[in-house]
């Protein structure tokens, strides 16, 4: 079920290609200074934009909120497969919580972009009840989840059409808040790599492979990169296939419309995880989380370089299992593996919005 939905969402990316461009952090590969050709006479290199798209954001505030939802809990197991706990049913008031990042250009020349980043999103989870169900409902509702991460992104030009992008970040997640931080030993890294080709100053087209955790667990995923402006100039896709698709109407130079979806997630150190009835530790314990998004979000300008951004849609629970390592390592179970998980669940679909305030780059 899993494999269709992803073979969905690329179709979908492939779609908009046709008719007509982000890697948690999947970057959106627009966000950088705009580069100026060398002196005449000198190699002239592409830049990373095309016309019109949506503004580059340097410095991010903002919150999340998503409506009422139910969380269906599976058994939760032993190492050796035996259930130690019933079938139950989570039920949530909502949830949500703050989400800061900075994007900043270490160095911006003709030959060379790169960016340094930061980025820190927290969920808290209001239940309707406090009696815990499970060991994961219990620690959703004390503790809830939060992500601290670093990224580099480096856009190399090699001449006036062909270019590489390299992305790696670190993430830091699990279940804290402000007091019991995940050790850094469990850090989970991310990567991209992308070579492309821009056409023209209104289109710029690539493919490449990505090491990501956007689907809850480790995976290696092929990714399309699509930045393109129509003739008109009122539409346009970006698109980072199959991460992010959203389709752009640009109403003024300072206000427009995004329509389109992303894929969200990560996998979180659970170390609030001690059962309920005291009859077992367990260890080496991950969640598995990841979420569609469907959405139309309104940007303008407030006043400059000032930017609001407000986003609504809805949100679909893609994955939200438990994992356990019997010898305390990551594996890898991509879209064929069948090592069982510890406690197979299912976050329903509901609401959400998110606003933010921004400064974006000139």
């Amino acid at each position: 079920m899993r494999f269709n939905i992803l073979i969905c969402l690329s179709c979908i990316s492939l779609m908009g290609f046709g008719q007509t461009d982000s890697l948690q952090q999947e970057e959106d590969f627009s966000m950088y200074e705009n580069l100026n050709f060398a002196d005449e006479g000198a190699k002239r290199f592409c830049t990373p934009k095309v016309f019109d798209l949506s503004p580059a954001k340097l410095i991010s505030i903002g919150f999340d909120h998503q409506g009422a939802f139910d969380v269906d809990y599976g058994h939760w197991k032993d190492q050796n497969g035996n259930h130690l706990s019933d079938l139950k049913q989570g039920d949530f008031q909502g949830a949500g919580g703050l989400r800061i990042s900075a994007n900043i250009p270490v160095i911006s020349k003709t030959n060379v972009v790169l960016q340094a980043g930061i980025n820190y999103a927290r969920t808290a989870f209001y239940a309707n009840s406090n009696r815990n169900l499970n060991p994961l409902d219990a620690t959703l509702k004390e503790n809830g989840l939060s992500t601290a991460g670093l990224s580099t992104t480096l856009f190399k030009p090699f001449n006036e059409e062909h270019f590489m992008i390299v992305q790696a970040s670190a993430d830091l997640n699990g279940d804290y808040a402000t007091k019991n931080i995940t050790p850094i030993k469990y850090t989970r890294y991310s990567s991209a790599i992308i070579f492309g080709k821009k056409k023209h100053d209104r289109k710029m087209i690539g493919f490449g492979l990505s090491r990501t955790y956007r689907v809850g667990e480790l995976n290696y995923i092929p990714v399309m990169l699509l930045n393109w402006t129509a003739p008109s100039r009122k539409w346009g896709v970006e698109m980072l296939a199959p991460a992010r698709v959203n389709i752009r109407k640009t109403i003024s130079p300072r206000n427009i419309l995004l329509f389109g979806y992303e894929l969200e997630g990560n996998s979180y150190r659970i170390l609030h995880h001690q059962l309920t009835n005291g009859t077992e530790n367990l260890s080496n314990i991950e969640l598995r989380r990841s979420e569609l998004r469907i959405r139309a979000t309104w940007e303008a300008s407030l006043y400059q370089f000032i930017w609001m951004s407000l986003q609504v849609g809805y949100r679909y629970g893609y994955s939200f299992n438990l994992d356990q390592y019997n010898d305390g390592k990551e594996f890898f179970r991509g879209f064929t593996g069948d090592q069982p998980y510890l406690q197979e669940n299912k976050m329903n679909g509901t609401w959400y919005a998110q606003l933010s305030l921004n400064l974006v780059s000139p």
